[in-house]
C-alpha cells in the first residue's frame, strides 16, 4: 500500500482547518492542522511540527495583518525543514496582499462557502508536478 501524502493546514481560523481537513481527508490525503499564532507567539516549534507530522504539502494561510504575516512566512520558508516540501498559499484578500508584498501565487478564500475544491486541485495538481 503506498503511503498516503500528509498536508498541513495552517490557518489562523479553527473553522477553516475543519473544513480543509475533512475535505482533503475525503480526498485521499492525511491532513494535520496548526494554527499559525501558536507558531508565532512560540507555543509551538515549526521545525519540530515539520520534523514529527513530515508534510508533503504546507497549506499556509496569509491572513491580515498581512504585511507581518507575509514577513512571518518568509522566515518559515528559510528553514530547512521547508526544502522539498510543496507549499501552497492561502489569503482572504490577494489583490491588497499583492499590493504590499507584489505578485504572488496565493490562492483566494473569500467568503464562505468558498471554492473548496480549488483547493483539492492545487495539492494535487503540486503534487503531481
Amino acid at each position: 500500500m503506498a503511503e498516503q501524502t500528509t498536508v498541513a493546514i495552517i490557518n489562523s481560523s479553527e473553522e477553516i482547518i475543519e473544513t480543509l481537513q475533512l475535505l482533503l481527508d475525503e480526498a485521499g490525503y492525511h491532513t494535520v492542522g496548526a494554527h499559525v499564532l501558536d507558531f508565532k507567539k512560540g507555543k509551538r516549534d515549526f521545525v519540530a511540527f515539520c520534523q514529527e507530522q513530515n508534510p508533503q504539502v504546507i497549506l499556509f494561510d496569509i491572513a491580515p495583518p498581512y504585511e507581518e504575516n507575509w514577513k512571518f512566512l518568509q522566515l518559515l520558508r528559510d528553514t530547512k525543514e521547508v526544502e522539498g516540501r510543496t507549499l501552497i498559499m492561502t489569503t482572504t484578500n490577494k489583490v491588497r496582499l499583492e499590493q504590499l508584498v507584489g505578485p504572488i501565487d496565493a490562492l483566494e478564500i473569500v467568503g464562505k462557502p468558498f471554492d473548496l475544491d480549488e483547493i483539492v486541485r492545487s495539492v494535487k495538481t503540486t503534487l503531481h508536478r
